[in-house]
């Protein structure tokens, strides 16, 4: 066995030993810290392994640290009590847009497990008593298909079994996306989605929905025939792949190649909506737009939102300079980019939403880092980390440690995609 392969395989291993660490309490800086050396440090040992070699390594090693999630509950999100009660509304026949959590027409569903008698450290309810879902007064947030996923997975887990069976969803899936990439990309290229930190803590730990559509981009951007479906079944699971959307066009603003694209997309997104409309009329908006605010995406006053850009612009330009700089990626990537690997106009236009918006979650880069390990471009994954690392720090944070590692990562993306830039003829060798 080469040293290579010994020095990586410690790595992974050491790597592994801090993410059960991790994941078994609340977000610790100092740990996310040490997992990202770790991840770079097998990155780095692995760099000159033959294929023939790292490959078994990509695969067993990102199966066991995905699994690292598996060992202990949620430990830095309460997303996933949101997933199972919107499971539980809808087997009763309930949309879950029609009625928040608190609302007492649904008392009947009520458990003791999300529902609890000890309140400490819970949601309090309007009408008395607490529980373990965030947001209780407000109606779900989450599009149709992931509440088909929340269905599914209550159908097939046996009572009692809170979170675990969404833990063993997100495992799998996360799995599947690294078979997916190690296919089509190779395992050089899978390593960086393989051995990533994020995975195992926010698509398998935490049980991030985020992992549905990020599989679902993953394969929109295998095959050639089906992507503008799986396109917006990833758009109909998570809101944010339509950020992956502009890269399936990249290269052409063909109207035809647009219409076989974005119509199936479209086609999917409504027919997905279909049902809960239906039931629930234009409540199906459900909190988005109050999410909005409340996360300061409509403003830039306070908190960690449009970090890097207001170190140059005033707060108030912000969310309009992110709006316009956004677009302008977006037509660049329609008009320049390479239509041969779509994925890597689709890395530019959801890389550039997260450092232009800087939210404080790292679940929003699972994207971006399918995407960079698929386009072979790791100074993208900067953004997962710049993420944790706000995350950790807290709402009540400076900020100071967000903007330093969102602006490192949009420093490191500019001088990365400047050093990728061709050379004209004639300048390639000194005269």
């Amino acid at each position: 066995m080469s040293r290579s392969t010994l020095a990586a395989g410690a790595a992974l291993a050491a790597l592994a030993a801090v993410l059960v660490v991790t994941v078994s309490g609340p977000p610790r800086l100092g740990w996310y810290l040490a997992a990202w050396a770790l991840f770079a440090a097998a990155l780095w040992a692995a760099r000159r392994l033959p294929e023939r070699r790292l490959g078994p390594l990509v695969l067993a090693g990102g199966i066991v640290l995905a699994a690292t999630g598996l060992t202990a509950p949620p430990s830095s999100s309460t997303d996933s009590f949101r997933y199972v009660w919107d499971g539980q509304v809808q087997a009763a026949g309930i949309s879950p847009y029609a009625h928040p959590p608190s609302d007492p027409a649904l008392a009947g569903l009520r458990d003791p497990w999300l529902f609890p008698k000890d309140c400490e450290g819970l949601y309090p309810l309007p009408d008395g008593g607490c529980t373990r879902i965030n947001r209780p007064t407000v109606p779900t947030i989450y599009p149709p298909l992931a509440q088909g996923y929340f269905l599914l997975v209550h159908w097939l887990s046996p009572e009692g079994s809170g979170q675990q069976p969404l833990q063993v969803a997100g495992f799998l899936l996360a799995v599947g996306a690294l078979v997916a990439l190690h296919r089509v990309a190779g395992p050089r290229r899978a390593a960086a989605w393989a051995w990533c930190p994020a995975v195992p803590v926010e698509a398998v730990n935490n049980a991030h929905v985020d992992m549905l559509g990020v599989l679902l981009v993953v394969l929109a951007f295998s095959v050639v025939r089906g992507r503008g479906a799986l396109l917006g079944a990833a758009v109909a699971a998570k809101l944010l792949p339509v950020t992956a959307l502009p890269g399936a066009l990249a290269g052409s603003l063909n109207w035809r190649r647009a219409l076989t694209t974005l119509g199936p997309a479209g086609l999917v997104v409504a027919l997905s909506y279909v049902p809960y409309v239906l039931a629930s009329g234009p409540s199906v908006i459900g909190y988005l737009p109050g999410y909005l605010k409340e996360e300061r995406y409509d403003a830039a006053g306070d908190g960690n939102r449009y970090a890097v850009l207001r170190l140059l612009l005033p707060d108030s330009w912000a969310p309009y300079a992110a709006i316009v700089l956004l677009a302008v990626v977006a037509l660049l990537v329609l008009r320049h980019g390479d239509a041969e690997r779509p994925w890597d106009g689709a890395l530019l236009v959801s890389g550039a939403f997260l450092l232009l918006l800087t939210p404080g979650y790292s679940w929003y880069a699972l994207l971006v880092v399918a995407l960079a390990a698929m386009a072979g471009r790791p100074e993208w994954l900067g953004t997962a980390l710049a993420g944790a690392i706000a995350y950790a720090d807290g709402p009540a944070g400076s900020g100071v440690l967000a903007t330093a590692f969102y602006t490192a990562s949009a420093l490191a993306v500019m001088v990365a995609l400047l050093a990728r830039r061709p050379v004209p003829a004639g300048l390639s060798a000194k005269e």
